[in-house]
């Protein structure tokens, strides 16, 4: 298995692109109730400050998310459904990259202000109701579709925990 395949795609049952969108769904999650939080009161300007970084955290973290989330994408075979819903966790997860990268620019005074603008607030909430109609869909692909999921239900816990390479013309699901 080549470096660069290793990079963007991750090992044969241990693809790469889950466990960065745990990392930024994390940071989205502690910005939404930072930001509200702020919004309602309490320790506002701690917590437009906290909103506003975890935001920018997300949005950095968006990145290797993207593309390792493409790459997968570009290996579903065209000729199966997972693939439309691929494309439609893609477009969702787009818009509620776009809905934070607006909430940033939005909590950028109130980061240097001190407190929470509505516009802020709002946008952030909507960004992650958003997010989270993304990551259902995107749940859809492994649960549903079994999307680089191995099905090896019998597997130890040694070859389970063991990244393997890929089989040779084998084309996802692994």
């Amino acid at each position: 298995m080549r470096p660069s395949e290793i990079i963007l795609h991750g090992f044969r049952g241990h693809p790469l692109h889950p466990p960065l969108t745990d990392a930024s769904i994390g940071a989205y999650t502690v910005a939404t109730f930072a930001v509200v939080a702020g919004w309602l009161g309490w320790s506002e300007s701690l917590m437009v400050g906290t909103g506003f970084v975890a935001t920018t955290v997300g949005l950095v973290l968006a990145l290797p998310t993207a593309v390792t989330g493409l790459v997968d994408l570009l290996h579903i075979p065209r000729d199966v459904g997972a693939r439309r819903t691929a494309w439609l966790h893609l477009g969702i997860m787009v818009s509620a990259t776009v809905l934070f990268l607006v909430a940033a620019v939005l909590l950028y005074p109130g980061y240097v202000d001190g407190d929470v603008p509505t516009s802020a607030a709002v946008t952030t909430v909507v960004a992650f109701a958003v997010l989270t109609a993304g990551g259902w869909v995107g749940g859809a692909l492994a649960y549903v579709h079994g999307i680089r999921v191995l099905n090896e239900p019998n597997a130890s816990l040694d070859q389970a925990l063991r990244p393997r390479a890929p089989e040779h013309g084998a084309n996802l699901p692994s």
